[in-house]
């Protein structure tokens, strides 16, 4: 046995070294014997062969030279055609901006025709004697003249003769060309002037003309340029690394002076024209992103040369996270002309589906899915808010399906163009206007709680989500269709003191569990602050559009946390940038977006098809015919209601035990309500909640978070007397 098992195991190597692969050169190193030792026990043997094979372990190379590539090769095609002629809005920038200078060219010179006609005769006679001057120089071989003088002056013989004998035949050529062409030419010009006196004319004042072209001085053209071109500098890859590296990024920096190997940087490919400007595309170095360039986009600029309403840095969401995507246009986005609304002036729109709402800086279309989400646009006052407000309105009215709430706390009548489709309208910030609105949302509460209750009875094979779909909207049985809340200067009722906590309730309901349900909550303000946008909106708002803000507060209330500190600043736009925003939400990274501008005027002619479309589908409710909100809960008062369910007798009491009152003397207002909700809503009013000492069901005493009736009668006070002052 023992012979059998020695003859299947190879030979043990003799113990003079073991060789080992050296971690750093990757080259064998043989290793000095180790000093015997005895063995002291059995296992000793079996641990020493542990050690070795750990030992090998250890020094194994990283990156062993056998190991096989992974195989995995990526192709990325260049187009075909140049992006300007596959892309709609590149060929029209394109073919307007050369059909543009056309036109204006030949408009220009047109009128400026009899004067440069006038100079061309004054000038032919010059232009004449040049021809005939340039003719005798041309058959007289005028042009070798110095060269056979000077071979003349260096006497050599040979060099003159050859020359002497090339000039011989030319002039003998040209001479003969002349003569036939004196020979036949003034024959032929007796004959058209015989036959065809006009043509002659024709002609003759063709050559005449030539002749004064021919003659005008050299610095001064008849025919000058009818548009001045100014120079852009074309963008290059040094212009480029020029401007990255004064950005005053260490890493960028550091690779571009490297040169060579830049630690990463390269172009990915050659720099294109892509709509009105250029596209760069190139990756940062290790450890730069994207986010990094756009935060110095200013010092970019200056880089460029450019002004900084030119220059877009962005990421590439197809590539990695260091790919940076530079396009510089020709003008600023906001000079350059965007191209009208798609839907201006036909269409019809499925709030499921995208929806073209504006452009980006190449004028590529721009789409937004409204549904599923809910919508905050904020920004300093003149600077398009409303208006894409409106927007956002007159897209969900050409959905014949959605019913529409359209409210203007500025007052000014901005959404009036939208009153023919609108279920619920008011513009106004007076008591009466806000407590309209409160009513409306109590029936869109209403509403939400039905839909929940109808989802929820749905079968699973019909709605398997749980949230409304195209085909459940189109059902007019199920009522399920599509409603939109546009609320523009919203921290108007927020902030109401008799109802603002109320509304702040129910639109904080909307934004969280509406968009599942069919319904859009969406919200405007001038002051994007924790009062204009309480938190529960905030939040849970999807989608997010801010066009220009002052400060980093603002910009995040808007955009999301920490999105000013990513490079994202909406306090970048100047003044002019009307309209211009960033919009996040639709789309792994935020972008800049140009919204489409629709006045007034187009506003009403859009909502006049929408009407049309409306009456055909029988979808015209609520204020478009001249019905109002159920008023009968008009006496509501969270306050009043509070004094109703806390005796005089009774100092203090639990939030939880207010709730629970609350919700017995009106169930479909405060039906749900805790502890939690209590708190809330009393805080607008100026009343906190405190310790409270009582005793639970079971006779136990304890302490928990309640409210003192001293403090709902002083708040009360406090608010009848300012309202009483007003």
């Amino acid at each position: 046995m023992s012979d059998l098992i020695s003859a299947d195991q190879p030979e043990e190597p003799e113990r003079g070294g073991a060789e080992v692969l050296d971690i750093t050169t990757k080259r064998p190193v043989t290793s000095p014997p180790p000093d015997p030792e005895p063995l002291k026990h059995p296992v000793s043997a079996d641990a020493d062969e542990e050690f070795e094979e750990e030992s090998a372990a250890v020094t194994r190379p990283v990156d062993p030279p056998g190991l096989a590539k992974p195989g995995i090769t990526t192709y990325k095609r260049k187009p075909i055609l140049p992006n300007w002629l596959t892309s709609k809005p590149g060929f029209v920038s394109t073919t307007q901006r050369a059909a543009s200078n056309a036109f204006y060219a030949t408009v220009y010179h047109g009128i400026r025709a009899p004067w440069y006609t006038l100079q061309l005769g004054l000038n032919a006679p010059r232009g004449a004697a040049r021809l005939i001057r340039e003719t005798n120089r041309w058959v007289w071989d005028a042009e070798g003249a110095p060269l056979r003088a000077y071979e003349v002056y260096k006497e050599n013989t040979a060099e003159y003769l050859k020359l002497s004998r090339q000039r011989d035949r030319r002039v003998r050529m040209r001479s003969l060309v002349t003569c036939v062409a004196l020979l036949f030419g003034l024959p032929l010009a007796l004959a058209m002037y015989v036959m065809a006196p006009g043509w002659l004319t024709v002609l003759a004042s063709a050559a005449i003309l030539a002749c004064g072209f021919w003659g005008a001085p050299a610095d001064q053209p008849i025919i000058g340029p009818a548009v001045l071109k100014t120079e852009i500098e074309k963008l290059t890859g040094p212009i480029v690394l020029r401007a990255l590296d004064n950005i005053g990024n260490a890493k960028l920096s550091a690779a571009i002076k490297k040169g060579g190997d830049m630690n990463g940087l390269r172009f990915t490919s050659e720099i294109t024209r892509d709509g009105p400007g250029y596209r760069a595309d190139l990756d940062l170095p290790w450890g730069v992103t994207p986010e990094d360039i756009m935060e110095s986009r200013k010092a970019l600029a200056s880089g460029l040369r450019r002004k900084v309403g030119c220059v877009w840095p962005a990421a590439d969401p197809e590539e990695h996270e260091g790919r940076l995507v530079l396009w510089v246009g020709d003008k600023p986005m906001n000079e350059t002309k965007k191209p009208a609304w798609p839907l201006l002036k036909s269409g019809q729109v499925d709030l499921f589906k995208p929806v073209v709402f504006g452009n980006d800086q190449r004028m590529r279309d721009v789409a937004v899915t409204l549904m599923f989400a809910s919508v905050i646009v904020g920004s300093i006052p003149r600077m398009g808010k409303t208006f894409l407000m409106r927007l956002f309105l007159l897209i969900a009215a050409l959905d014949p399906r959605a019913e529409l709430y359209a409210f203007d706390f500025k007052g000014t009548g901005d959404f009036g163009a939208l009153e023919p489709v609108c279920h619920r309208y008011r513009a106004g910030d007076e008591d009466e206007d806000i407590l309209y609105v409160l009513e409306s949302l109590r029936e869109l509460r209403e509403e939400l709680r039905r839909r929940a209750k109808v989802i929820k009875s749905l079968p699973r094979s019909r709605c398997p989500e749980s949230k409304v779909t195209p085909e459940l909207a189109n059902d007019k049985s199920l009522r399920l269709h599509p409603i939109v809340v546009g609320s523009d200067e919203c921290q108007v009722p927020f902030e109401h003191e008799k109802y603002g906590a109320e509304i702040e309730e129910i639109c904080t309901d909307i934004t969280k569990r509406g968009p599942a349900l069919g319904i859009i909550g969406m919200f405007g303000t001038q002051r994007p602050d924790a009062k204009s946008l309480p938190t529960g909106i905030s939040a849970n708002a999807v989608l997010r559009f801010c066009l220009k803000v002052m400060g980093q507060p603002a910009n995040d209330m808007v955009l999301g946390t920490s999105m000013y500190k990513a490079g994202y600043r909406a306090t970048m736009f100047s003044r002019t940038d009307r309209g211009i925003c960033w919009m996040a939400g639709e789309g792994d990274d935020p972008r800049i977006v140009a919204s489409a501008f629709v006045d007034a005027i187009g506003a009403e002619k859009v909502v006049a098809r929408a009407r049309k479309m409306r009456e055909e589908y029988g979808n015209v409710t609520g204020h478009a015919i001249g019905q109002q909100p159920e008023s009968g809960e008009a006496s509501f008062d969270l306050l009043a209601d509070i004094l109703k369910v806390i005796p005089a007798d009774e100092e203090k009491v639990w939030n939880e035990k207010v709730a629970a009152r609350l919700a017995t003397l009106r169930p479909e207002i405060y039906g749900g309500w805790k502890a939690e909700t209590v708190t809330t809503n009393l805080r607008p009013h100026g009343v906190s909640a405190q310790d409270v000492w009582g005793t639970t069901d079971k006779g136990k005493g304890t302490t928990r978070r309640g409210i003192a009736r001293a403090d709902i009668t002083k708040a009360i006070t406090q608010r009848d007397g300012k309202q009483g002052a007003v």
